[in-house]
């Protein structure tokens, strides 16, 4: 589920939002009102239920080949995201919808950009879609997706590599 030209995605578990509001997000460092969506690249980012923790890396241009190997694997693609154990009868079960809305209407934030903003009200330009089978999305895109018990020993290696890397809903991941 990715978004078409000139439009973005915002990912949610309720089919029924008919307008979005920009609002401060109660896990936001930032003080400013948004309305939050995700271009192409880090739709995959959101192929999860709402408040699953999940660690995601991938290869950049300054990732070493001896980092790729050892966290994602020889030959196992270019990205890889992992959840735990707790977690995977909701991901099996989540039904996620997806909202079009127009890209015009939003602006990068983040460096690099992460995400897509905007400050005003915003109308999706048709219903929502169901997204489907997370597990099928993963794999047509290419991603390994990992099953762990614990989030964090993967994480400390993830972030002390050269992978380019982020963590949503870390504060959910078991201790």
């Amino acid at each position: 589920m990715r978004p078409e030209q000139g439009q973005v995605l915002h990912f949610s578990e309720d089919p029924t939002i008919e307008r979005f509001a920009p609002h401060v997000a109660p896990t936001s460092a930032r003080k400013e009102a948004y309305v939050w969506a995700v271009g192409h690249d880090r739709c995959p980012d959101y192929w999860f239920p709402r408040a699953c923790p999940r660690a995601m890396a991938w290869v950049g241009p300054r990732t070493t080949q001896e980092d790729r190997i050892r966290i994602i694997g020889a030959g196992c693609g270019e990205r890889v995201h992992a959840i735990e154990y707790g977690w995977l009868e909701a991901l099996r079960k989540v039904e996620l919808y997806a909202y079009r809305l127009a890209a015009a209407d939003f602006e990068p934030i983040g460096d690099p950009p992460n995400a897509m903003v905007s400050t005003v009200p915003v109308t999706p330009l048709g219903p929502p879609e169901r997204v489907g089978d997370l597990f099928e999305l993963h794999e047509e895109a290419g991603i390994q997706l990992r099953v762990l018990p614990s989030l964090w020993p993967f994480w400390d290696e993830v972030i002390e590599s050269t992978l380019e890397f982020s963590g949503i809903r870390l504060r959910n991941a078991r201790r």
